[in-house]
């Protein structure tokens, strides 16, 4: 398996995050790729690729290019300002206020391409978030060149970013931009399976209006887990797109039987789909000992879930989303990724 990696997202790390109350050390955090790295070293997972340069002319076919310019000059603009810390959104345009005035102020502007408090830009952002991206367009770039699988390790994660709004550790939508990519090169039709504990509110966006992608999402209920206002049943596209959108929303304490019935669904809806290539948005934070998450699910488990996702056949690219820093997230990344293999 062709995996696609660099040592660029270490440049984004944010001093801390405000996490119940407190102002706590970021979950999202560098120990995350260290651990999944060792775990790929241990596994024998040697075919390592660095990304191409980032080609913004694909990101912006998903990302409106103004929030794109705006992640790509905002650490400037913060800093000439005056601001010496990190850029952390206090002002939303939240009902009953304007949505179609973009602020001149840095501060009004964070709050303006923002979805949630808990994500900062700081000085590295742009750097890690474009190599993130760059990640995902390789492994899309080399799985439509004939590579039957291979995995995106990008960090930071992507799929809570929507078209114009960063949030929830996540600033490019890597699986978006991959998913496009291979329509771009050829593909009629593409599936996008989000296994990530939380809801891929922004991959559901992006293509809300589309029949030419399903995207499919199994995730902690948005009555208990963030982002809270996205992914409930009833989320099931609009216009060109109705249908094209199937969530599986599941409660507190969730283990792999219930979670897996829903798998089993999705994979069927991926199948009567069609498509050309599949992209797994890859998150980990379904396992029992993760730090923000409630589902259930053991080490173990994740080796029958790459099984039955290689067992659709479809071209695969699996690029990383969550899973937060315990050291079973290397254990666990790889078991999905042996499991798809067969080994």
């Amino acid at each position: 398996m062709k995996v696609i990696l660099s040592d660029d997202h270490r440049a984004h790390f944010p001093d801390g995050e405000v996490y119940e109350g407190s102002l706590v050390r970021p979950f999202e955090c560098p120990e995350r790729w260290d651990h999944v790295v060792a775990a790929l070293d241990t596994a024998g997972f040697e075919d390592r690729h660095e990304p191409q340069s980032v080609d913004l002319d694909r990101v912006v076919r998903v990302h409106d290019p103004a929030y794109v310019d705006f992640l790509r000059t905002f650490w400037e603009d913060w800093t000439a300002a005056g601001h010496t810390g990190d850029a952390i959104p206090t002002m939303f345009p939240v009902r009953g206020l304007r949505h179609d005035r973009v602020p001149v102020e840095p501060d009004g502007r964070l709050g303006y391409f923002a979805l949630a408090a808990e994500t900062a830009i700081t000085a590295g952002t742009w750097r890690a978030a474009s190599a993130a991206a760059a990640i995902a367009q390789t492994g899309q770039y080399l799985v439509a060149g004939g590579s039957p699988v291979a995995f995106g390790l990008c960090r930071p994660p992507g799929h809570h970013a929507s078209s114009d709004q960063f949030g929830g550790y996540c600033f490019l939508n890597n699986a978006a931009i991959a998913a496009e990519g291979f329509l771009v090169d050829g593909a009629d039709r593409v599936a996008v399976l989000d296994i990530d504990f939380h809801h891929g509110n922004g991959t559901q966006g992006i293509f809300w209006e589309r029949a030419d992608v399903l995207f499919t999402s199994l995730h902690g209920h948005p009555a208990d887990a963030f982002p809270y206002f996205m992914g409930y049943e009833d989320e099931t596209g609009a216009g060109p797109g109705e249908g094209y959108t199937a969530n599986y929303p599941m409660r507190p304490g969730t283990g792999f039987e219930e979670w897996s019935t829903a798998l089993d669904d999705a994979c069927r809806r991926i199948l009567a789909h069609r498509p050309d290539a599949l992209v797994v948005s890859l998150g980990v934070d379904t396992f029992e000992g993760d730090p923000i998450s409630f589902f259930r699910l053991a080490t173990t488990d994740y080796l029958e879930v790459g099984r039955r996702i290689g067992a659709l056949g479809l071209p695969t690219l699996y690029v990383m989303e969550g899973g937060y820093a315990v050291a079973e997230i290397g254990t666990n990344t790889v078991n999905v990724l042996s499991g798809h293999l067969g080994t």
